[in-house]
């Protein structure tokens, strides 16, 4: 049987050497091309080993890279550290038998967390390692509606964001950008567990339903943490663009909190101030017998 890092990991090298151009690398086109990247012994080549040694590894087969071939691979694919950092990640679990154990216990959010979470004057929600929406403020349903009206299993932020029955956000000119965050994050846990079964059933189920996500999948773009900006179109206040960052939580690896924040004394401030103040008095009056 395939070891599933060995797989991720061949994956994600053919992903990386397609993306490469000869004229990138200093080669020559030469004549017709299938392939629109580098071919595997080009690649080969510029990393110093044999085309079957590598194709193996493309393969997903029983090869197992010392540090020094890994570090060649990484130069010849231009990789970024961030990627460089995927590289081996992957490399050295595809090391390990097939049954190393993985921490698979419930992820929970600490009692402390969620009080930050009510403290916080500013929308925020704790994420899980697959991108699960385990606990959110009062902020983030003004700005994001209420997650408690959707069942537990579809609280996850790669299933909405490719739901179009639950969000018209792709016609945001930052859609793809921002789907391309959330699936590099994913990606990320991946290399950590790729055989988890949270995330071999949303993978699965986006792989099955949505033509764009297995388009963005296949890049194998990953994010050990991300930040930007996202702008927002609320009926209520109108457009407000917000700074996003991700802050993991203390203890073992898994859940981190994503918190939106606007530029201090800017209209964006003013208007998600007025959102939240408007959602409160809307919770207000719900629950007023």
């Amino acid at each position: 049987m395939t070891h599933p890092y060995a797989r991720e990991l061949g994956d994600f090298l053919r992903a990386r050497r397609d993306r490469l151009h000869p004229d990138d690398v200093g080669l020559e086109p030469g004549g017709r091309r299938k392939v629109a990247g580098l071919r595997r012994e080009e690649l080969a080549l510029l990393a110093g080993l044999s085309t079957d040694y590598y194709q193996r590894m493309e393969q997903g087969r029983d090869v197992r890279p010392s540090d020094d071939v890994l570090d060649a691979l990484a130069t010849a694919l231009a990789l970024d550290d961030e990627e460089r950092r995927h590289l081996f990640t992957l490399a050295h679990a595809a090391r390990r038998p097939t049954r190393a154990r993985v921490d698979r216990a419930p992820e929970v959010v600490p009692d402390s967390t969620r009080r930050l979470l009510r403290v916080l004057h500013t929308p925020a929600v704790v994420l899980g390692r697959h991108l699960d929406l385990l606990a959110w403020n009062q902020h983030a349903e003004a700005l994001l509606g209420d997650p408690g009206d959707l069942p537990p299993d579809r609280l996850n932020m790669l299933l909405l964001l490719f739901d179009d029955e639950l969000t018209g956000e792709r016609t945001c000119a930052d859609w793809e950008r921002q789907a391309l965050d959330y699936i590099g994050m994913m990606r990320a846990a991946v290399a950590a567990d790729p055989t988890h079964p949270r995330a071999t059933a949303i993978v699965g189920e986006l792989s099955i339903r949505s033509a764009e996500f297995r388009r963005l999948w296949a890049r194998h773009d990953v994010r050990a943490s991300v930040s930007g900006t996202k702008t927002f179109h609320s009926p209520a206040v109108g457009d407000l663009t917000l700074e996003w960052s991700t802050y993991p939580l203390p203890g073992r690896p898994g859940p981190f909190l994503l918190v939106f924040t606007a530029e201090p004394d800017s209209a964006d401030a003013d208007r998600l101030h007025l959102l939240g103040s408007l959602h409160a008095t809307r919770t207000t009056g719900r629950d007023r017998p």
